[in-house]
């Protein structure tokens, strides 16, 4: 078995677009992607799962039901399963999801902006 370190800034390096999730480890049936985002993203949820965002570099910020979330670098927050939440940015932002393996980004509204195509970097 091999056993490799993640260097997120290589990575991130090897990302040419905006929006494209990329795996970058597994533990169990739990995926890493990394991902950078420059939008406002669709209020959705994850009826099955929590759902955990760290800023790798950048601000984010997560509009929830009853509060907004102002997330900045090395900060990272945990998205109960079944929490209504909508993630934006306005600048780059660099972000690491921790979720089930097969988890979609849009979550239970699926749409245009549902993310299929995620590779391995």
């Amino acid at each position: 078995m091999s056993v490799a370190v993640v260097n997120f800034a290589e990575k991130f390096a090897k990302i040419d677009k905006l929006h494209a999730y990329k795996l970058v480890a597994r533990m169990n049936d739990y995926d890493f992607k990394l991902v950078r985002m420059r939008r406002e993203f669709i209020w959705h949820s994850h009826p099955e799962t929590d759902e955990v965002f760290m800023v790798i570099d950048g601000e984010l910020q997560i509009d929830l039901p009853d509060e907004m979330l102002c997330l900045r670098k090395g900060e990272m927050v945990v998205i109960p399963k079944g929490t209504d939440h909508k993630p934006s940015c306005r600048e780059e932002c660099r972000i690491l999801l921790i979720e089930p393996a097969g988890t979609l980004n849009t979550g239970n509204v699926g749409g245009a902006l549902t993310d299929t195509a995620i590779e391995w970097i």
